[in-house]
């Protein structure tokens, strides 16, 4: 193997794939990225066992082969590197020298026979918009559960059907729900997947670099998941297991409906968070008509407060809940817009939604504190 790249076009690959590499490891090859030159191009693969990646950089390849050398110091060397062309060559017992103007590495490398075989990706089932499947995630990812034992809440689960997407993502204290209305391709009926956490990241990351009119493809076996961007392929283990009902959780009843400015709304429980008890993270919300006041307080550092303008007529009521949750909403959220808090007591799940978030339909919603 003998291959010249661009540094800024291999460094950019090399950051994707650092994602997937596992780094704590008792199986070493795992820590290795693996490089197949062919053609006018050099492909990258990595994979942990419960994900995997494969891209690929322009590259001259003056002869075809392939081999493995550690991911992390390879990035590191490459980012350390002047703006040229990057050269690599294959030598004896898996060493790969690589040299860039006046820099030169020995790299060792482990027998490309040990890499792990990733499995070849299946005819596509579905395809829609790069843009809104990212969109999907973003605004769901940070509601899966962490907790290794709710196995099937470690992971957001992805509803397809010819003229909708749905994304859902709960760990049994708050849930996000997203739809919207688009064309799906190469869907006839309904396609559901469970997608693990740390794929939904890894995918974030590669349809952040999508151009605005880039298509992904998606489909699955019995076993895995694929999502393919240009040059790039995602492959994640499947989750198996029944996702809750999150039907069933979805308020039907909550009429006290309070509008707020997103930006003042999230500022304020920001500044009052920081005298929040750093445990419960509980903060309480007072609503009067026409205001609304957040409220914190700690026996270690204090007590905060701070009110904001709101559209409400209904009777006063206080509600607790956890700062972080309403955080984590509101930063998804983009420009100065209004979200709707809909509530119906104390003792209830809130809901909160964006106003004017066409196209898309979005609900989050969020279990109340003892206060």
């Amino acid at each position: 193997m003998e291959f010249s790249a661009a540094r800024a076009e291999l460094l950019k690959e090399l950051d994707l794939v650092q994602g997937v590499v596992e780094r704590k490891t008792t199986i070493p090859i795992l820590s290795n990225l693996l490089l197949e030159a062919g053609g006018s191009s050099v492909r990258l693969s990595a994979t942990d066992l419960e994900l995997g990646i494969r891209c690929k950089c322009v590259a001259t390849v003056k002869k075809e082969g392939s081999g493995t050398v550690p991911a992390k110091r390879l990035l590191d060397i490459v980012r350390s590197l002047p703006e040229a062309e990057v050269r690599f060559k294959l030598l004896d017992s898996q060493w790969v020298q690589l040299t860039c103007a006046r820099s030169s590495f020995k790299l060792a490398g482990m027998a490309r026979d040990n890499f792990p075989v990733l499995p070849s990706i299946p005819k596509a089932q579905a395809s829609l918009p790069a843009r809104t499947l990212e969109t999907l995630i973003r605004r769901t990812a940070f509601a899966i559960a962490n907790e290794e034992s709710r196995y099937t809440l470690n992971g957001a689960l992805l509803v397809l059907k010819p003229d909708t997407a749905m994304m859902v993502a709960t760990d049994g204290h708050r849930l996000a729900l997203i739809e919207c209305d688009v064309r799906v391709g190469g869907l006839s009926n309904e396609l559901r997947m469970l997608i693990p956490k740390k794929a939904m990241g890894e995918l974030q990351k590669i349809l952040g670099g999508a151009g605005n009119e880039t298509i992904v493809e998606i489909c699955r076996d019995d076993n895995h998941l694929f999502f393919a961007v240009d040059e790039h392929i995602l492959i994640a283990r499947l989750l198996t297991g029944q996702f809750p009902n999150y039907e069933a959780v979805l308020p039907r009843d909550n009429n006290r409906i309070i509008e707020v400015d997103r930006a003042a709304f999230s500022a304020a429980i920001h500044r009052v968070a920081l005298l929040a008890d750093e445990r419960s993270h509980a903060v309480r919300i007072q609503l009067d008509p026409a205001q609304l006041e957040v409220f914190s307080s700690s026996g270690e550092y204090g007590e905060a407060h701070e009110s904001v303008d709101v559209q409400y007529g209904g009777e006063p009521m206080q509600i607790g809940f956890n700062y972080q949750y309403l955080l984590d909403f509101l930063n998804v959220l983009s420009g100065d817009g209004k979200i709707r808090m809909e509530l119906k007591d104390e003792q209830s799940a809130g809901q909160l939604r964006p106003d004017g978030d066409e196209p898309y339909r979005y609900r989050y919603i969020v279990m109340p504190m003892r206060i």
